[in-house]
């Protein structure tokens, strides 16, 4: 058989470390999010990190001198940034404060499910079995961290339905996001879908300038770093990666999340996670290792075909 080229394999490294530096910061968004969520509103929240990014993002366009994507992108990331980056940060920060973490981590979790399903109708991915299996390991992991961390609060419907009104709209927008990467950067995409986003959201920009007088400087601070790094380089190096692979490879990969916070929290908080949370969080990294695994490639044995002897 032949062996992939070494081009082939230095994209599927870079795609891999991509990936893994998404889920990273967006794990270390779970931690930041507590110190702005308590004087910043949901909106408030969202128009913030999303202006923060969008001038990270517009500086690193000028710096590399990428200009505006092809208009053959612009449906996806249009609908990626007024679905993923717009409509879905503000419906989670609002239905986080609505419901307790178990009941969020069944709701919002069940999104690279959706990116699945979507994935497959509408970009023609495929859904082999180990996928799905990794994929149901890693939601009943998710669930597991959800539940052990839940505090005394309870869940109001009005939390369920924005909760999964947040899984459906990041499935859709990433699902949208897909096909533009095809006409455009992962850099240009990214710009310009929060660019989008920040747009949509300037509906609070009265609540954000009210909350910002009267936040802690904390408070503020770790607002500006939801935008720069989860939001504006996590999104880069997410589409980087989404470009090499599948929709549904990269949703299965957000499992990794869980498991990060519960090490995140332990470290920065000095939260102890129970044996449930610790089991939770390995079931996630369990279930992404079989989802992005690929069976194994039955080798042929090659049989030397029998010399043929020259006659004089």
């Amino acid at each position: 058989m032949m062996n992939a080229s070494p081009i082939t394999n230095r994209t599927g490294v870079r795609a891999a470390a991509a990936a893994a530096v998404t889920v990273v910061l967006w794990a270390s968004a779970f931690v930041s999010i507590r110190s702005a969520g308590t004087a910043y509103s949901p909106g408030a929240l969202a128009l913030g990190r999303l202006l923060s990014g969008s001038v990270v993002l517009g500086v690193m366009l000028v710096v590399r001198r990428e200009g505006l994507p092809p208009r053959s992108a612009w449906r996806g990331i249009l609908i990626s940034g007024v679905l993923w980056f717009g409509f879905y940060s503000v419906v989670l920060n609002w239905g986080e404060q609505q419901v307790d973490a178990g009941t969020a981590a069944l709701v919002v979790n069940i999104g690279p499910i959706l990116i699945a399903l979507l994935g497959a109708k509408v970009l023609g991915d495929p859904m082999p079995p180990r996928l799905l299996a990794g994929m149901a390991v890693s939601f009943a992991g998710a669930v597991a961290v959800g539940l052990s961390m839940s505090g005394e609060g309870g869940s109001s419907v009005l939390g369920v339905v924005l909760c999964l009104l947040a899984a459906i709209s990041y499935a859709a927008g990433v699902v949208a996001q897909k096909p533009a990467l095809r006409q455009a950067g992962a850099l240009q995409v990214t710009a310009f879908g929060c660019l989008v986003g920040a747009v949509l959201c300037l509906p609070f920009a009265g609540q954000l300038a009210h909350e910002a007088a009267h936040a802690p400087g904390s408070a503020t601070l770790n607002m500006v770093y939801l935008g720069v790094f989860p939001l504006a380089l996590a999104f880069t190096t997410w589409a980087y990666a989404l470009a090499r692979t599948t929709a549904s490879r990269m949703g299965a990969t957000t499992y990794a999340v869980p498991a990060l916070v519960v090490l995140m929290s332990w470290l920065a908080l000095g939260e102890v996670p129970g044996l449930l949370t610790l089991a939770g969080g390995a079931l996630c990294l369990a279930g992404v290792a079989v989802s992005r695994s690929r069976p194994r490639a039955t080798a042929r044995t090659a049989v030397p075909e029998p010399q043929r002897e020259e006659v004089p």
